[in-house]
């Protein structure tokens, strides 16, 4: 009921528009060079393919970090580089220590993690862990019939014939292996999930191990020992893919088993992995797919990507059209048609922001390896408001690949490879380095990429916006060095909304560290907005930091300010004292 209240509060502070800002913040427990970062996500199958083969591998990324460096970001994600039979693109992982041969080796790795700490960028690696490959070692040995010691490494029913309770209805294979037993999926068939044990087994269901079965304790070490492996090479820490799904429920149907079982035995294992850090890589950082802050920020991780929720959607895709990959009718607030609603976001925000703001960071990020390209029927002035907005708001910003340039969402009739249904497939095309063959990408014939690229004669690429000032390109640096450089726009500065309303545009807010205040005026829609808003903090004047110039006029005896901002605008302003 706590939570509900506060909720209620902060939702008519907005609404109100009379929040007050106090500079007040308190810097989450997490590594000093994790406190301020920025993130670039990196998809190794295309960002760079340096033997001509069509599929990108790890020295292409090496030959490509000194443009990552010169974005401005602190560090790179890797999508899992692991060995891999690829029926989900390296997420099904066959050898957690063994680089997949078209990446190229453990040897390469290890100069990739040196090279960027060469150039001051950290690198962190997927931990995938809920489930593993249908052809690892240790789901072969749990097929067999005689009983060994990965027999209960996976979960397993004792019978063919006799199906699962019903809320696991879906879950489960039968007829696999030469074992009686059907095995637990996680996402795909070939995806067999790892047995974390059940917080409440049934006792009249034999195959729910306890979480401190000793089979189940055995397991979790052995993961341990994968972390600690790629830490000793020279990670930086990890990504956990689908960290809230590990230990399982009666209690959680459908597609919940695969993202929060909402258990507290899953929180108890990330804790374990959480002290093995600070203890053994005390520089180690963790961040987590989640989209549940307050479960995953509980002394848990670091950073809690917040983007499976209905208010993510209502940013960016809450178009049917736009989304692809489920059912989703509305329309995103950042679109030029001006017709979202900011405060469903805000809705499902502020709450888990207030929770979690002290305890570690919330990611909005722009774009990834699941949606579809932020750059789905957006022109770059759409973007460059887009990422005015990510990368002014608190937590940890994580921009992906070649969306700093424009990148475009590819076709629903792209070719649908390793998992790769669509939006992934339109998504995860070759980034675009030059107009060169393949657009840089590789010097294969086009039959043989991975992915085609994007056919389009103004296709856009890095070589051409490198060459113009006013490119998205150099406009997203310009968003990035000034969240390095501004006291207020740091990961862990305070964030007040002063301006938003039920589908009204535009969307204010303000970020404030000490006496160092930024205000944010976003209006993505085509026509102009209007606003007056309360802002109860001393000034003189203010200082336009990014973005257009409009009417900003004080009333200092009101404590206000009126803004009249044009169609598909934006500004970041300080206020001077």
């Amino acid at each position: 009921m706590k939570n509900i209240f506060t909720l209620l509060l902060l939702l008519f502070a907005i609404s109100a528009n009379g929040e007050k800002i106090t500079g007040e913040y308190k810097i989450p427990d997490v590594p000093d060079w994790a406190k301020n970062a920025v993130f670039y996500q990196i998809y190794p199958q295309t960002f760079s393919d340096s033997d001509g083969d069509g599929i990108g591998d790890l020295n292409g990324i090496i030959n490509k970090l000194d443009y990552v460096k010169s974005l401005g970001v602190d560090a790179i994600w890797l999508n899992p580089f692991f060995d891999s039979p690829f029926n989900d693109a390296g997420y099904d992982i066959r050898d957690y220590y063994k680089v997949a041969p078209r990446y190229g080796t453990n040897d390469d790795a290890k100069r990739l993690f040196d090279e960027a700490h060469k150039r001051g960028l950290k690198v962190i690696f997927d931990y995938v862990i809920s489930y593993t490959a249908i052809d690892h070692p240790w789901f072969k040995e749990s097929c067999k019939e005689e009983k060994n010691k990965y027999s209960n490494y996976y979960i397993w029913t004792e019978t063919n014939w006799i199906d699962p309770p019903k809320e696991f209805a879906g879950s489960f294979i039968k007829g696999y292996a030469r074992r009686n037993g059907q095995f637990m999926r996680n996402f795909f068939w070939s995806q067999p999930a790892l047995n974390f044990g059940f917080s409440n087994p049934d006792p009249n269901e034999k195959w729910q191990l306890p979480t401190d079965h000793p089979d189940v304790k055995a397991m979790k070490e052995d993961l341990k020992d994968v972390l600690r492996f790629w830490m000793k090479m020279g990670a930086d820490g990890f990504r956990a893919d689908m960290a809230g799904a590990l230990t399982k429920t009666s209690h959680t149907n459908g597609n919940e088993q695969f993202f929060n079982t909402r258990e507290n035995a899953t929180k108890l294992f990330w804790r374990e992995i959480r002290s093995l850090l600070e203890k053994e890589y005390p520089h180690g950082f963790m961040v987590a797919e989640w989209s549940y802050p307050t479960d995953a920020l509980d002394k848990c991780f670091h950073v809690d990507f917040f983007h499976w929720f209905n208010g993510y959607n209502d940013l960016f895709q809450k178009e049917s059209w736009r989304i692809l990959n489920g059912v989703s009718q509305g329309h995103s607030y950042f679109d030029v048609e001006g017709k979202g609603n900011i405060t469903n976001f805000l809705k499902s925000y502020m709450g888990e922001y207030e929770n979690t703001k002290d305890k570690g960071y919330i990611s909005l990020p722009l774009g990834n390896h699941d949606n579809a390209r932020l750059g789905n029927k957006r022109s770059d002035k759409d973007l460059e408001i887009i990422y005015a907005f990510g990368f002014t708001m608190p937590g940890v910003p994580f921009l992906y690949y070649g969306n700093e340039i424009g990148m475009k969402q590819l076709p629903t009739t792209w070719p649908q490879v390793e998992g790769a249904y669509q939006p992934r497939n339109g998504a995860r095309t070759p980034m675009q380095w030059d107009s060169s063959k393949n657009l840089g990408f590789s010097t294969a014939d086009a039959s043989k990429l991975y992915l085609p690229v994007d056919p389009a004669s103004d296709a856009p690429n890095v070589e051409s916006q490198e060459k113009d000032e006013n490119s998205l390109l150099n406009k997203t640096r310009e968003l990035i060095k000034l969240r390095k450089s501004e006291p207020a726009l740091a990961n862990y500065a305070e964030f007040v909304p002063l301006y938003a309303k039920e589908n009204t545009y535009p969307f204010v807010y303000a970020r404030a560290a000490g006496d160092n205040v930024v205000l944010v005026m976003l209006n993505p829609r085509g026509e102009k907005a209007d606003a007056t808003f309360q802002v109860d903090v001393k000034y003189k004047k203010t200082k336009l930091l990014a973005g257009d110039k409009f009417d900003i006029k004080s009333n200092k005896k009101e404590k206000s300010i009126t803004i009249s901002m044009p169609g598909q605008s934006y500004a970041i302003v300080r206020l001077v004292k």
